[in-house]
């Protein structure tokens, strides 16, 4: 399981699980709760690339990123470890 902080949201972490390239689970700790269930259960069973290409740049009321900005971070810090 990775545990992801985010920075400039109001989720206070991203928990999330990858099979290989996909991702298996995700669960934002904190923040819009329904549009945080709604985008974990979209990226469920998507490549992790996909998910950051979509996702990422994704800005929130001029906060220059978002939580589906945060989760394109998340996946990118996994991919790179």
């Amino acid at each position: 399981m990775n545990v992801y902080k985010t920075k400039g949201v109001c989720s206070r972490s991203i928990e999330f699980e990858l099979d290989g390239d996909t991702i298996k689970y995700v669960k934002f700790n904190g923040g819009c709760n329904g549009n945080t269930k709604g985008i974990a259960s979209l990226v469920e069973g998507m490549k992790v690339d996909d998910v950051i290409n979509r996702l990422k740049g994704t800005d929130c009321g001029g906060r220059g990123t978002s939580c589906p900005d945060q989760l394109a971070k998340a996946l990118e810090a996994a991919k790179a470890q």
